[in-house]
């Protein structure tokens, strides 16, 4: 008989979220996270290279630490998220410090982006909103010191 272990992972790769609208969907995470594009398909893109790059499906993929970060547009528009069905309950991105918290909630704010305001969960302070389809975002800080 085999025992088996678990798999080894030394990290995520990649996120990819379905959006109902990519312009939309790449102003608001262009404005909130400011990620340099990886792959997206150029306007002028022959069939060789619409070929090469199917596997965005019209999407963008952004760098994003050791791994990338892509919107996928092939949500039907009347779609919306719901963190209470099977699938994605939220996503949540590492800030340096409370600071940074602070700079998101002047961001978010300026653009009329509603959030929950900075929350001190114990082990950190989180910062919670939505994306234009309802996705569950969130960033998180260490704990403050005080």
């Amino acid at each position: 008989m085999h025992e088996f272990m678990s798999i080894r992972t030394t990290g995520y790769s990649h996120v990819r979220l379905t959006v109902t609208d990519l312009e939309r969907s790449r102003a608001f995470y262009d404005m909130v996270l400011g990620l340099p594009v990886a792959y997206e398909l150029p306007a002028d893109a022959d069939e060789a290279t619409r070929e090469s790059l199917g596997f965005l499906y019209g999407g963008v993929i952004y760098s994003y630490g050791d791994g990338f970060f892509g919107l996928r547009p092939v949500a039907p528009g009347s779609d919306r998220f719901s963190e209470d069905r099977v699938g994605l309950d939220h996503l949540s991105f590492k800030v340096a410090d409370s600071s940074e918290l602070n700079i998101a909630i002047d961001l978010l704010e300026a653009h009329g982006i509603p959030h929950g305001g900075i929350k001190d969960i114990g082990s950190g302070l989180i910062l919670e909103f939505r994306d234009p389809d309802g996705i569950a975002l969130e960033l998180t800080s260490p704990p403050a010191h005080g």
